[in-house]
């Protein structure tokens, strides 16, 4: 999920609704963690066919020629008990730059079949015109805020 401001007003908010991913989560040792998200761009969501349009054109993600965002983890640092700073490279639009997300563990257990299931959920905000995304003026807040709402299955 990714918030944006628009016409400095009204926090639209937004929503990929396809993605996938992979994690390796070393608990012992967090730096050795690693993970990867791949996110379909064509699958962002307003509840404004209009905006999601328009979202997907060069101004703003350009689908045609960048279908795919990724987030990759490169370092992961415990700050305490449940909370992990994760930085990554972020590529959208072609670009690739780092970003760093607070991720609190939200829960950790087994459910009813005895499989290990963990939530993460993470923030950061990022300026949109570090990937390239220029369009808006001042209509548009450069400022995006990047939500991650994570479940995590351990894989026999």
């Amino acid at each position: 999920m990714s918030a944006a401001r628009a016409a400095m007003v009204t926090k639209v908010r937004g929503r990929f609704d396809e993605f996938e991913g992979s994690a390796h989560l070393d608990d012992d040792a967090p730096s050795k963690s690693t993970a990867q998200l791949t996110i379909r761009a064509k699958s962002v969501q307003t509840r404004n066919r209009k905006r999601d349009n328009h979202l997907h054109s060069n101004d703003f993600l350009d689908m045609d020629n960048h279908p795919i965002i990724t987030f990759t983890w490169t370092q992961v640092e415990r700050a305490d008990e449940s909370n992990f700073k994760v930085t990554g490279d972020l590529t959208v639009r072609g670009v690739t730059k780092p970003v760093t997300v607070d991720f609190e563990l939200t829960g950790a257990e087994n459910d009813r079949r005895g499989t290990f299931r963990a939530g993460f959920a993470g923030k950061a905000t990022i300026n949109r015109k570090d990937w390239r995304i220029r369009y808006g003026g001042g209509l548009v807040s450069e400022k995006v805020t990047l939500e991650f709402d994570v479940a995590v299955i351990r894989q026999s």
